[in-house]
């Protein structure tokens, strides 16, 4: 489990194919890692399966591949990372399984006043979890649904912090991004689609 709070910009320093799926060796800052912690990166739940000093490694099979943006990372490739929320630290985001309901697609990236708003075209299973001011986590982010100015579009304002400490700062348009839907919407959801069919 994740809070969404990310706590270090990695990058992707290699890229194979291996029989554990496609590996990835990513540079970052952490300390005192183990083999078999979960990692989020860009907000996809990963296990390390090696580290050492200033890196670690992943693996990701073909049914993640599926369902993230994984696939297109390259060396080079930025990325937010949190490790696990360990019992008794702050919740400061939302609480972010690390597993991608989906993948949304930046269509305007724009600066006004004090915040940069971007927008992203959802898929519809992810539309249907947004409400104004309920919460998304963006390539691993815990934000803020800022508002909804079209069907199927989702708008985000970026806070000076936050553009500064992630990768958001690095979004143009085209470029794709990782959506974990609000996990009470999607038991709400879930509960509430019998109720809805009568």
């Amino acid at each position: 489990m994740f809070t969404g709070l990310i706590t270090a910009v990695g990058t992707v320093r290699e890229v194979s194919t291996t029989d554990a799926g496609r590996e990835l060796v990513i540079a970052a800052p952490y300390e005192g890692l183990i083999d078999g912690e979960s990692i989020a990166c860009n907000g996809a739940c990963l296990t390390v399966i090696r580290h050492g000093a200033g890196w670690f490694a992943v693996a990701a099979v073909v049914t993640t591949l599926e369902r993230t943006t994984i696939g297109l990372w390259t060396v080079g490739t930025p990325l937010n990372l949190e490790r696990a929320l360990a019992v008794g630290d702050r919740l400061g985001g939302h609480i972010v399984q690390g597993h991608v309901d989906g993948v949304g697609e930046v269509r305007q990236v724009v600066k006004r006043d004090d915040a940069w708003l971007i927008d992203v075209a959802v898929p519809p299973a992810i539309d249907e979890l947004l409400v104004p001011l309920g919460s998304i986590a963006v390539d691993g982010v815990s934000l803020t649904v800022n508002a909804l100015p079209a069907p199927g579009i989702l708008q985000l304002s970026i806070i000076d912090h936050t553009w500064r400490h992630t990768t958001f700062s690095t979004l143009a348009v085209g470029d794709r991004v990782q959506l974990e839907g609000d996990l009470l919407a999607k038991h709400l959801k879930r509960l509430a689609a019998p109720l809805l069919t009568q």
